[in-house]
C-alpha cells in the first residue's frame, strides 16, 4: 500500500463530493452531444465513455497540494503528558467481519487450548497435534475426553462465523466434530487415524499410525494449498480494477467461429435463427461482462472503505507506510493491491499491512494467537494457509515470503522434516573448546553430573549491525515460567511419536540463567564503567519490572524473583519497551493503536533476552521485530542435554536471524560452559567481534566496594 493511494482514496472522493462528480459527469455528456436524446443515445452505446478522469488520480494535482506528508511534525509530547492523557486519546473503532469474528473466537479460544493440553495429558498423549479419542461404547460420560468433545460441539457456530469471515468465494467450510462427520465434507476424513484400526482396543496412538497420519496429512496439505491459492488467483481481476476505463464485452463475431467455408443456407427462417442466436450470445456476454464489471467495482468500493476505516488520517498512513518500509513489504503490497486485489482485500482486513496494535500483548488471546487446524477445519487468513500452527506463524512465513529482495519462497518445514532438521543439528554438538573451563560453573557447583554437555557451535561471528553506542540503552528480559524450576526433562520417541519423558542430569535452568546473568552483567559494567547496572524485565504469563541488577544487589534482586506460569515473550518485550521509552520519550511520539514510535533520534535498544523453550507468542515477538530498527536482541535459549524440542526452536531462531539482521541468538544445553556462551553472548551484544583478550579483561571481577551513589 502507497501513500499515494492512501491520499486518493482520503483526499478524492469523499461524500460531500458525490454529487459535484455527478453534475461534472452530465456535464460532459451534454457537451458532446447536440441535444438530451443525443446525449442518452451515446450513454447507452458506451457508459464508461466519460469514466476516465472524474475522480481524482494518482497524478491529480490536488494531491500533491495535500498538508499530509509534507508538513513538519509538532513536537513530541512528553513522557508523563503522554501517560496523562493516554486512556483519553479517541482510539480507532474500525471494524470488519474478520474483527467481529475474532473478538467473538478470542472470548475462549485460550480456554479451548488449556482444555485440550490437559486432556491430552490425562489421556498420556504428548504430541500436540493428536485429538483424544474416547476409550468406550457409551454414548456419553463426563470424562475429559467427552467434555472436550461437548466444548467442541459448542463453539461450531463461532467455527462457523470465524469461517465466513476468512474464506475465499467458494471455498466451504468444515468441521470434524464427531456427531456430524459423515456429511461435513472434511477433506481430511480420508487420513488415517494415529490409533489405529481397531475400535475395541483401549485408545493410544500408535507409532506406525501415526507416523502415517503425518504424512498422509502434509502430502494433502500441498496438495490442497497449491488447489486453493490456483483457485484464488483465477478469480482475480483480469485487468487493473484502478484504472477508470473498464474492458468492453467481447464482440459478437469475435465469439462465433468464421463461417466463410461453410455452405450457404438456402432457408431463411435459418438465417433469421443464426441473428437470434448470434444476438442472444452477445446479450449474454455483455451480461456476463456487465456482472463482472460491478463485483470489480464493488471491490474497489470495499478497499476504499476498509483502508479509510482502517487508516483515517495522515498519522495513521505515515505509520502504516513507514512500518511497511521497514519489513521491506512496500512495493509487494502496492503490487497486491494493483493485480491481487481480492487477496489484497483479505489481509487488509486481517491487519496484514500495519503494525502490530499494542493492547494484543497484554490479552489473554487476539487474532495472532489463534490456532491454525486444518483437520478441524479452523482456517487461517491466506489461501495457503494448512500445515501452521497458528495466526502469527502464518502471517510471519507471509511477510518473509513477500519481503523486497527475497529470492524463491521460504516455505516452514514440515513437522518430519523440522524433527529431522532437529536431530542433524543435535548430531552435529562437539566439545566446548577447553579454554573457556570453569569451576565457578553452576554444573560444577552443583555436580549434576561430571564434564560439560557436548554443544553446537555458533556460526562465527558476523557483524551485521551497528556496534554499541555510548547511548544505547541496555536491558535483561528473563522468562520466568514454570519450567524454569522443573526437573530438565527430555522426550522419547518412538519414530515421530512421544511415548514419554526421561530426566536430564543438568542444574535447573533457573541456576544456569542466574551465573549468566551474573558474568554478563560484571562484564557490560567494566565494559560500559557502569556500576548502577542494568534494569531487569521478568516474564511469564504476567511481566514484572524488578529494577536494575548489578554486582553489589545481585543476591538480594535475584532472591526477590518468583518463578510459575507460562511463557509469553509479549508480555515482557511491551513492559521492556515502556521502559525504554520512559526514558528517551523526547525523541519518540505515542499512537493510542501502535503504542511508542521511535524518532530519528531515539537510542538503540539492546535487549538481551533468555528463554528455556519456545514462548507461546514467540512468532508474533519475531513478526514485531521484522517492523523495528532501533532495538537489537541477543537471545539465549537454555536447552536439555539431547532434546530435539530444544534443536528444532534453535533452527527456527537461525532461520529467524538470517533475515533479520536486528536478532541474533545463542544457544546452550545441558552442562554448559558458560563463560565461552558469555563471550558470545558479549559478541552479538556489542555487536563487534570482542577478542578473547579483551573478554578475559571484561570479565574481571568487579570492586568488592559498592559504588558511591543512591539511586
Amino acid at each position: 500500500m502507497t501513500l499515494t493511494h492512501l491520499d486518493i482514496h482520503n483526499h478524492g472522493c469523499p461524500d460531500q463530493q458525490v454529487s459535484g462528480f455527478a453534475d461534472l459527469w452530465l456535464v460532459r455528456w451534454l457537451k458532446a452531444a447536440d441535444n438530451i436524446d443525443d446525449a442518452l443515445t451515446q450513454y447507452y452505446e458506451n457508459p464508461n465513455k466519460y469514466s476516465h478522469g472524474l475522480f481524482p488520480s494518482e497524478d491529480s494535482p490536488q494531491i500533491s497540494t495535500q498538508e499530509t506528508w509534507t508538513s513538519a511534525p509538532l513536537p513530541p509530547p512528553s513522557y508523563h503528558e503522554v501517560f496523562s492523557i493516554q486512556n483519553n486519546l479517541p482510539v480507532q473503532t474500525h471494524t470488519n467481519k474478520v474483527i467481529e469474528a475474532a473478538n467473538v473466537r478470542a472470548q475462549d479460544e485460550q480456554q479451548m487450548q488449556n482444555m485440550l493440553q490437559h486432556t491430552q495429558r490425562v489421556c498420556m498423549i504428548y504430541n500436540s497435534d493428536i485429538e483424544p479419542e474416547h476409550d468406550t461404547q457409551k454414548t456419553s460420560c463426563s470424562c475429559e475426553v467427552h467434555q472436550y468433545m461437548y466444548k467442541k460441539m459448542k463453539r461450531l457456530k463461532v467455527q462457523e462465523m470465524w469461517s465466513k469471515a476468512v474464506m475465499y468465494p467458494g471455498e466451504r467450510a468444515y468441521h470434524d466434530c464427531f456427531s456430524v462427520t459423515v456429511f461435513s465434507g472434511n477433506p481430511y476424513s480420508t487420513v488415517i487415524s494415529p490409533y489405529g484400526l481397531n475400535p475395541w482396543e483401549f485408545q493410544r496412538p500408535n507409532p506406525t499410525y501415526y507416523s502415517k497420519a503425518v504424512q498422509q496429512t502434509i502430502q494433502l496439505n500441498t496438495t490442497l494449498n497449491a488447489k486453493a491459492q490456483a483457485a484464488v488467483n483465477d478469480m482475480e481481476p483480469k485487468y487493473n480494477i484502478w484504472e477508470t476505463d473498464e474492458p468492453d464485452a467481447p464482440a459478437a463475431d469475435d465469439a462465433q467461429p468464421a463461417a466463410a467455408s461453410e455452405p450457404p443456407k438456402a432457408s431463411k427462417l435459418a438465417g433469421l435463427k443464426k441473428a437470434l442466436s448470434m444476438r442472444a450470445s452477445e446479450g449474454r456476454s455483455i451480461l456476463r461482462t456487465e456482472k463482472s464489471n460491478l463485483r470489480h467495482r464493488d471491490l474497489c468500493a470495499e478497499i476504499l472503505s476498509e483502508e479509510a476505516g482502517r487508516w483515517p488520517d495522515a498519522g495513521w498512513r505515515e505509520i502504516v507506510s513507514t512500518y511497511q518500509a521497514k519489513v521491506g513489504m512496500t512495493e509487494k503490497i502496492a503490487e497486491l493491491r494493483a493485480k491481487r486485489p481480492l487477496q489484497y482485500l483479505h489481509l487488509l482486513r486481517a491487519g496484514y499491512f500495519e503494525p502490530i496494535p499494542v493492547s494484543w500483548a497484554n490479552r489473554v488471546s487476539n487474532p495472532l494467537k489463534f490456532r491454525v487446524d486444518a483437520q478441524a477445519g479452523w482456517r487461517g487468513i491466506t489461501p495457503a494457509w494448512r500445515g501452521y500452527e497458528d495466526t502469527a506463524e502464518e502471517r510471519l512465513y507471509w511477510v518473509l515470503n513477500h519481503r523486497a529482495g527475497n529470492t524463491g519462497t521460504r516455505l516452514k518445514p514440515d513437522f518430519i522434516s523440522a524433527l529431522d532438521l532437529a536431530r542433524a543439528r543435535m548430531e552435529s554438538a562437539v566439545e566446548p573448546p577447553p579454554d573457556y573451563f570453569s569451576a565457578d560453573d553452576a554444573c560444577h557447583v552443583l555436580h549434576t553430573s561430571e564434564g560439560y554437555s557436548r554443544q553446537v557451535m555458533p556460526a562465527p561471528f558476523r557483524a551485521v549491525d551497528m556496534p554499541e553506542d555510548a547511548t544505547d540503552n541496555t536491558m535483561i528480559l528473563l522468562d520466568v515460567s514454570g519450567s524454569m524450576d522443573f526437573q530438565p526433562m527430555r522426550p522419547t520417541y518412538d519414530k515421530y511419536l512421544i511415548t514419554g519423558w526421561e530426566k536430564s542430569t543438568q542444574p535447573k535452568n533457573k541456576e544456569l540463567a542466574k551465573s549468566i546473568i551474573r558474568r554478563f552483567t560484571d562484564a557490560m559494567t567494566n565494559h560500559d564503567n557502569n556500576a548502577i547496572g542494568y534494569q531487569l524485565v521478568t516474564f511469564a504469563s504476567t511481566a514484572s519490572y524488578i529494577g536494575y541488577i548489578n554486582h553489589y544487589n545481585f543476591p538480594s534482586t535475584w532472591d526477590s524473583i518468583k518463578v510459575g506460569g507460562g511463557t509469553r515473550v509479549m508480555t515482557g518485550w511491551q513492559k521492556a519497551k515502556e521502559l525504554h521509552f520512559q526514558r528517551h520519550h523526547e525523541s519518540a511520539t505515542y499512537h493510542p493503536v501502535y503504542g511508542w514510535q521511535a524518532g530519528p533520534r531515539t537510542p538503540m535498544l539492546r535487549l538481551l533476552l533468555l528463554l528455556d523453550g519456545e514462548a507461546t507468542d514467540m512468532d508474533e515477538f519475531e513478526l514485531e521485530l521484522l517492523g523495528l530498527s532501533w532495538v537489537h536482541v541477543t537471545i539465549f535459549l537454555i536447552g536439555v542435554d539431547g532434546c530435539p524440542h530444544h534443536h528444532r526452536h534453535a533452527n527456527e531462531l537461525q532461520r529467524i536471524s538470517e533475515v533479520n539482521p536486528h536478532v541474533s541468538f545463542v544457544d546452550a544445553q545441558g552442562n554448559t560452559p558458560e563463560r565461552f556462551v558469555t563471550h558470545e553472548l558479549l559478541k552479538r551484544h556489542l555487536g563487534y567481534d570482542v577478542s578473547m583478550s579483551e573478554f578475559e579483561a571484561l570479565e574481571r571481577r568487579v570492586s568488592a566496594q559498592p559504588p558511591g551513589y543512591t539511586e
